[in-house]
């Protein structure tokens, strides 16, 4: 889809919303695979299925529940995506990020990115949480690729600090407060939807990642051509191919977010309340 369609898509997307709720949200989150449940804890306003908006991307994986959650976390304003749309599935890299830029343009300041991905960095285990210190992106398409959305943001955006330090400190800080052990590292993205080989593993690895998914990469360069400020945490679902013995299932990632939720939740819970209270 070629820019000046996407910006147009993304308009009627906007107006399309404006006309159901007037709801103004402080805080973007995006719920990955495994994860849906977290939704919850929020106090809901309004919810609004992809598939009630013309013309949006629905999510057709297990685990993605498919619609917007508008609504309270504690006295933040939050706008939460029950499921998220991939590469993958078939759609064009534009509509895949065309909920983030949805929510941008709705107003929100802050982004958390959430995902289920295969632990490559050594000790990892299954229900680890990893917060994302940086990215790379090695095979899905760069979203930005196409005519510059001049309204959004620069047409050559900085990719120094995806991954907002002062968000990372404030998720350190409470893991600390609360004793929830969180690593750190380097988050890839490549585009699935089969699970990696062996062999691809041991060159990410070279590379300098320390987790991989399908998912979130995309997600954060759109967020970041905004000017949002961007915070990603994934919850480590399985080990890499190559890693462990078993094949790898979509199964073990609900199992190991399963075991991960009580962490997970309270961990975004009190960073959500304390960097909202400052927007």
């Amino acid at each position: 889809m070629s820019g000046t369609n996407a910006a147009e898509k993304l308009e009627r997307v906007y107006q399309a919303v404006r006309g159901l709720t007037d709801f103004q949200p402080k805080v973007g989150l995006v719920l990955g695979s495994g994860l849906g449940d977290y939704a919850k804890n929020i106090q809901v306003v309004y919810e609004l299925p992809y598939s009630e908006i013309e013309g949006f991307p629905v999510s057709t994986v297990q685990g993605h529940d498919g619609r917007f959650i508008f609504g309270m976390l504690g006295d933040i304003p939050i706008v939460c995506m029950k499921g998220r749309v991939h590469y993958y599935e078939g759609y064009d890299i534009s509509d895949v990020v065309l909920p983030i830029r949805l929510m941008g343009k709705l107003g929100i300041k802050v982004l958390f990115l959430t995902n289920a991905a295969g632990g490559i960095k050594t000790g990892f285990s299954a229900g680890d949480l990893m917060l994302i210190t940086d990215h790379i992106s090695v095979f899905a398409p760069n979203p930005l690729i196409g005519p510059n959305m001049a309204d959004l943001g620069p047409r050559f955006p900085d990719m120094t600090e995806v991954y907002t330090k002062e968000l990372r400190e404030k998720v350190l800080e409470i893991a600390y407060e609360k004793d929830i052990p969180v690593e750190q590292g380097v988050y890839c993205q490549l585009t699935g939807p089969t699970y990696e080989t062996p062999a691809e593993i041991r060159m990410l690895k070279t590379l300098g990642a320390d987790a991989v998914g399908m998912s979130t990469v995309v997600e954060a360069i759109v967020a970041r051509h905004m000017g949002l400020k961007i915070c990603g945490i994934s919850c480590i679902s399985n080990l890499a191919a190559g890693l462990n013995p078993n094949p790898l299932s979509h199964a073990e990632v609900q199992a190991a977010a399963d075991e991960a939720a009580p962490r997970f939740t309270m961990l975004l819970t009190e960073t959500i309340k304390a960097v909202g209270k400052n927007l």
